[in-house]
């Protein structure tokens, strides 16, 4: 190899760097601010959903049973687990 083969090479690895990022971007454009805002939106129902659920089913089950706030407390903290958790999930798989 002749020492002033070197520099080319680099010019050509970038150029094919660049041509593949630009095909790349082509094939897969990025999501416009609509989309972005839809995902906001469900990730913030993938969270409050289990929550709501929760704090719900405990209000019901404190009244039936008389038990104060202990059933609500303790599943509105399984609901915003649950609800994180599934939006963790949620993300991973976008």
């Amino acid at each position: 190899m002749k020492p002033d083969e070197q520099p080319d090479r680099h010019l050509d690895d970038a150029a094919r760097r660049a041509v593949a990022r630009e095909t790349q971007a082509r094939d897969d454009p990025e999501p416009s601010l609509g989309r972005r805002l839809g995902q906001v939106g469900v990730l913030g129902w993938v969270i409050v959903g289990p929550l709501l659920l929760g704090l719900f089913v405990g209000r019901e089950l404190d009244r039936w049973l008389d038990t104060g706030v202990t059933f609500s407390a303790a599943l509105l903290c399984v609901g915003v687990g649950v609800g994180l958790w599934a939006a963790w999930r949620w993300v991973q798989r976008q």
